[in-house]
């Protein structure tokens, strides 16, 4: 079978060059090791987790490296183990002190790879343990449960165990939630045709005409069983049936739905294949929850898909539902809510309570001066953004559908919401803010708003006393590095990039000259100001406008524009 290759031989070190060099906006390569780790790594004081496998299985393991998901991850050969050198090279270079997860398939080659790499950390004195994702209900009987393989469903382990690290989880916690969230996915699949092997001519294995194998691997092993070929809706119920034989003791009604493709098999098959399966979960008296139907773990060319169910509970909801982004897998915050199957978000709609916004043990923390400033600033923020909203929907009505000023209001009405009564710090009025922000705006601005408002909080210091012009300004630079890797804009692809940027090289300025706040604030207002103003000129290159070309010229961006007004609003509360 023809291949995009050169030499078979150096098919694995040109295809991860050639990933990282596309996607270095998220990851690079582990220096001396085949593998590569996300850029916001090693990230001191935070668990790291790794994981890895052999490759011909993309996007698994190192399309899923990324903020909120894997730290790194180790590759091997196709079809092969990464060695335990490389596993622990890995490791070293994401290691943030917290401690390293390893998490992967059940596989003999994986596990003791990654085994050798774990005995390695733990005689430096490093904390690493390991999860095994043993999903694949098939592949052994339910008393040898902890025999089964790991295929597709390893998806639900890894962006649980990599949520749980982003939002700062200890060790013991990250690794429970991983184990928790093992014990509570499914998956099962069939095969149509066998997978090639870059530099071989024959498929290592072959299915007959008008067959199809059940119980597929991910390595190019055969499946369990042959049987006559069916029609989709047949498929849907032996495998749904056969996932709900295997439903936890205590499971709920929601479940996450995970419709895989092997490599071979087109994405409108498996949305004929989902039509089915939704009526079956229905009929079940489950609800479908954010359901994903792509290619998450293949075996190169292999013609097939598996299904996974994952039984949610009110730990597991919300790390399937926190910000993620990597090449292969991006979600920003909790607006998936809004899919259809959470039946209760009509009721809800428009009542954010403050109870609705995620809490923390840092809530606890006394409020000083810095956290009054920073509900100052939000209140300001909203009366300042309310008189506006009509001028922000006419300059987005020039290239947009003209709703940024009401989605600017409804964000920050909420993110006020949520902090009325608060009496905490300056980092979790903001945390709460952008998450309540998120949860209300709504749209790409209001996801992307609400992200900013989050990283401003985690950016900052843990107590008010520690807030100063400076630690504002770092906090700052971190809140548009976030914006930069979730909306993949730069200066001067007309967005709110174009009044940030320009700002938070001006407060840094500011800052180190030994400014209060207010000071270094109103110092580098002028610089957002002339950012703003700039975006008149430019012709966009992001977002809904960047399909008019030469006719976005001429108009002042509404996001520069409404992200200005924040800014000059909370320089106002920063006063008070």
């Amino acid at each position: 079978m023809k291949r995009m290759l050169n030499e078979a031989s150096a098919f694995r070190e040109e295809m991860v060059a050639g990933y990282v060099s596309a996607y270095g906006r998220y990851l690079q390569r582990v220096p001396g090791a085949s593998g590569v780790m996300a850029n916001d790594t090693p990230a001191p004081g935070r668990v790291s987790v790794v994981v890895g496998g052999g490759s011909g299985h993309y996007p698994a393991f190192y399309g899923l490296v990324g903020q909120g998901l894997a730290s790194g991850a180790a590759i091997g050969d196709i079809f092969t183990s990464p060695s335990g050198e490389q596993c622990y090279r890995v490791a070293k270079a994401v290691d943030g002190g917290a401690g390293i997860l390893f998490t992967f398939g059940n596989y003999s080659g994986d596990v003791l790879n990654f085994g050798m790499a774990e005995a390695r950390l733990r005689a430096e004195g490093v904390d690493a343990r390991t999860v095994l994702v043993t999903d694949d209900v098939l592949s052994a009987s339910r008393e040898e449960a902890d025999h089964r393989r790991g295929i597709a469903g390893g998806f639900y382990v890894f962006k649980s165990a990599g949520a749980a690290a982003a939002r700062g989880d200890r060790l013991d916690d990250v690794e429970a939630f991983a184990r928790h969230a093992n014990a509570r996915v499914r998956t099962a699949g069939v095969a149509f045709a066998g997978c090639t092997v870059p530099g071989q001519d024959e498929p290592l294995f072959s299915v007959a005409s008008g067959q199809m194998e059940i119980g597929l691997g991910i390595h190019g092993e055969p499946g369990v069983r042959v049987a006559e070929q069916m029609p989709a809706r047949e498929i849907a119920v032996m495998l749904v049936e056969t996932l709900l034989a295997e439903a936890p003791a205590d499971a709920g009604r929601d479940v996450a739905v995970l419709v895989n493709g092997l490599g071979g098999t087109k994405y409108e098959e498996m949305f004929v294949f989902y039509n089915d399966v939704a009526a079956l979960l229905d009929q079940s008296g489950l609800i479908p929850y954010n359901p994903l139907i792509g290619e998450f773990v293949t075996s190169l060319d292999m013609t097939g898909m598996s299904l996974s169910l994952f039984w949610l509970d009110d730990d597991l909801k919300p790390l399937l539902d926190a910000t993620a982004s990597s090449p292969a897998f991006t979600s920003i915050g909790p607006d998936v809510e809004q899919a259809t199957a959470s039946r209760t978000w009509a009721a809800a709609a428009g009542t954010l309570a403050t109870d609705a916004v995620a809490t923390s043990e840092e809530d606890g923390i006394p409020g000083g001066k810095a956290g009054e400033s920073a509900r100052a600033a939000l209140r300001q923020a909203l009366a300042t953004i309310e008189e506006m909203e009509s001028e922000l929907g006419r300059l987005d009505a020039a290239a947009g559908d003209g709703d940024h000023g009401a989605g600017m209001v409804r964000g920050l009405r909420a993110a006020v919401q949520a902090i009325d009564g608060f009496g905490g710090t300056a980092r979790r009025t903001f945390t709460r803010g952008g998450i309540a922000f998120q949860n209300a705006a709504g749209g790409a601005s209001g996801a992307l708003v609400g992200a900013w408002l989050i990283a401003i909080g985690t950016g900052l210091p843990d107590r008010d006393e520690a807030v100063d012009a400076t630690a504002l300004a770092l906090a700052l630079d971190q809140a548009l590095a976030t914006l930069q890797r979730l909306g993949q804009a730069e200066p001067g692809d007309k967005t709110m990039i174009d009044t940030l940027a320009p700002f938070s090289a001006a407060l840094n300025q500011a800052a180190a000259q030994g400014m209060e706040i207010s000071q270094a604030w109103a110092a580098a207002l002028p610089a957002a100001a002339t950012g703003m103003l700039s975006t008149i000129d430019m012709v966009s290159r992001r977002g809904r406008a960047s399909r008019l070309g030469e006719r976005s010229r001429g108009v002042q961006d509404a996001g520069a524009t409404s992200i200005y007004h924040v800014l000059h609003a909370f320089g106002v509360g920063f006063k008070e």
